[in-house]
């Protein structure tokens, strides 16, 4: 299993709530969860299998923006 954390603009509950249907189609992904308390609203990621970038591209089909930091 792979971590991954990424910047994004996802700050709020609503916010968190509009993309949780993106990343739940993301089949790979074994947990998600948001600081929106971080200045840099950090997504962490857990992921079985695959990359960043299908967790970038489903948080960008949801209308918010992800970089990967690490």
């Amino acid at each position: 299993m792979k971590t991954y954390t990424f910047k994004t603009n996802i700050n709020c509950g609503s916010c968190i709530r509009a993309v949780t249907p993106h990343l739940s189609r993301v089949e790979n992904i074994e947990s998600w969860e948001v600081d929106t308390e971080h200045s840099v609203k950090v997504l962490k990621v857990e992921l079985q299998r695959g990359s960043a970038h299908d967790v970038v591209e489903a948080v960008g089909e949801a209308g918010f923006s992800a970089q990967v930091l690490s």
